[in-house]
């Protein structure tokens, strides 16, 4: 799928997969009845790696990079995540704001050239039960599967939000509102919430 068509596009579906190396993640074109369409990115995100970068590419054969993000710190756990095009070109960015997220997680996606917007968990109880299972003692062996989701926006004016579909494996629908925003950035952002949401 070209620029323009993956542009014109306004909601996506986001499955992971669990690997022994790493999570796998699918990102594929709704179709109108809700079921997955044509693939328009893959990426795997390697276990314990020394700065957190994951590159997704047009489909799993890996041939061709569409885009990447890549942590600027090592370990940070209020890190900016730089968003490449396959040229390496920066075609945004996005980071944890720490601060906020200790109630509610608080994330804020900037592209140059339009407005930053944030993105918070919609539900406060989802939040709070999200924080008090993970301090439960063996909880990290069983996946927390009730939905959250984060809506973002900029003012008054919605950009886009990531619902998680309710199961044990981590599915999001991804609805992109604005125009402006580079679907990418969109994925990257879509992608990071489950990837990096626990750190």
């Amino acid at each position: 799928m070209d620029f323009s068509d993956l542009q014109a596009r306004q909601r996506f579906l986001v499955r992971q997969q669990l690997t022994l190396l790493g999570n796998r993640y699918v990102v594929t074109v709704a179709e109108p009845d809700g079921s997955e369409g044509e693939v328009v990115a893959f990426a795997e995100q390697k276990r314990l790696a020394f700065r957190e970068r994951v590159t997704f590419y047009t489909d799993d054969s890996r041939r061709q990079v569409l885009f990447a993000f890549k942590a600027r710190q090592v370990l940070d756990v209020g890190a900016t995540y730089d968003v490449t095009d396959a040229s390496e070109n920066v075609i945004g960015l996005f980071r944890k704001n720490f601060a906020a997220s200790l109630l509610r997680s608080t994330w804020h996606l900037q592209q140059p050239g339009a407005v930053e917007s944030a993105g918070k968990e919609r539900n406060m109880f989802v939040a709070v039960l999200r924080r008090v299972w993970n301090v439960i003692p063996f909880t990290d062996w069983l996946p927390f599967a009730w939905p959250y989701h984060f809506d973002f926006t900029a003012g008054d004016r919605e950009i886009m939000s990531v619902n998680k579909k309710f199961g044990l494996r981590d599915r999001y629908v991804l609805d992109i509102l604005s125009p402006d925003v580079d679907r990418r950035l969109a994925m990257a952002q879509a992608v990071g919430l489950d990837a990096l949401q626990s750190r």
